[in-house]
């Protein structure tokens, strides 16, 4: 059963356990292995994640990436439907946040504010009030800008779950702080943002949707770090069982879904793809596009669930030319989901082996 509520409203209780999927296993941190990615694997996380080097950290990064891409590392494009606008912000190296924007009363939501000059720039130049931030997770380069935009912006609202330690949501009791529960609703002008819960990057991970009906647009998916183009986000904090259930509830939205992930990584996740499936033609063609979109610095974002669920791996774990290609077999016995999450974990250590050489 959905709940509603409109920008700036408060959540009647607050939102724990039983603001989240049934059935879903949590698991709050990664006790054992490593993440090849990183040299010192879950120390470096748990820093990163729960000390204020985590913040020092992301501040070198806001710091380098605007010397290094004074523009930004993508070039823009607007998506504009009648009524709304949804404007990709490139921060970072390779994040991105969303400026959505009601053209009817200039209002406006931002999904993951990295860094929050690049944020107000965009404010600035489209001419809008900013009324909500929407934050998928905690980690900083997807929640950096949330203190300096709410100094800026008086009545803008931060959402986000409470399972999640998300700057400016830390005291439910405060009216600009807004925890939500996984269905909720929450209403920017027109517009009307759908949270769900998707845990396993972390675990208290939320995707937005944007109701694209009243503009005669599709759905519109701002994933965060659950799902990239042909690519999703690791499991910090959750099992594969986690992972693909968050998985399934995005595949779940349907195929004209328009998907906006929280990092430019289309290039490194196709490349990686192509070495699963090599007889693969949708994949073939859509890395040959996005070779071209990023020799000229163009975004890649958005593409659709449907195309997703044709070339992404980890979208792809009933496919039985992915199972084969991984040498993996379903035992007479074994459930089928169950299965499914082995083969999600073996595609997840192999782009971990990828992108550790």
């Amino acid at each position: 059963q959905s709940c509603h509520r409109t920008a700036g409203q408060r959540a009647g209780p607050e939102p724990g356990s039983e603001g989240l999927p049934e059935g879903v296993e949590y698991i709050p941190t990664r006790k054992r292995g490593k993440n090849p990615m990183k040299p010192v694997g879950v120390a470096w996380y748990s820093l990163y994640a729960r000390t204020r080097l985590g913040y020092l950290f992301y501040q070198r990064q806001v710091k380098k990436a605007r010397e290094r891409y004074p523009h930004g590392h993508s070039v823009p494009q607007p998506c504009c439907f009648p009524g709304v606008k949804i404007l990709p912000i490139p921060v970072l190296s390779n994040n991105y946040s969303y400026l959505v924007i009601d053209t009817g009363s200039s209002r406006a939501a931002v999904v993951d504010p990295s860094d929050p000059l690049a944020v107000q720039a965009a404010i600035e130049e489209e001419g809008v009030m900013l009324e909500a931030i929407f934050c998928t997770h905690k980690h900083w380069d997807h929640s950096g800008g949330n203190a300096v935009l709410c100094q800026k912006h008086n009545s803008c609202k931060v959402y986000g779950s409470a399972l999640d330690a998300i700057p400016q949501l830390t005291n439910a009791l405060c009216a600009r702080h807004s925890p939500l529960a996984d269905r909720e609703k929450v209403s920017v002008g027109c517009l009307t943002f759908e949270a769900l819960a998707t845990p396993g990057h972390t675990v208290g991970h939320m995707v937005y949707v944007l109701d694209g009906e009243p503009f005669g647009s599709p759905p519109c998916l701002f994933s965060g770090d659950l799902l990239f183009l042909a690519g999703c986000g690791e499991p910090f904090e959750g099992s594969p069982e986690t992972m693909l259930a968050s998985l399934d509830v995005a595949v779940g939205l349907g195929e004209d879904t328009l998907l906006w992930p929280g990092h430019e990584y289309a290039l490194e996740c196709l490349t990686f793809a192509s070495l699963l499936e090599l007889d693969n033609s949708a994949l073939e063609q859509k890395l040959q596009w996005a070779v071209q979109q990023r020799q000229d610095k163009r975004s890649t974002c958005p593409s659709t669930l449907g195309e997703e669920q044709t070339y992404n791996p980890f979208l792809r774990t009933h496919r039985p030319e992915l199972q084969e290609a991984l040498g993996l077999w379903q035992d007479g016995e074994e459930d089928p989901d169950a299965f499914r999450a082995r083969v999600l974990k073996e595609v997840r250590r192999r782009k971990d082996l990828y992108q550790a050489t």
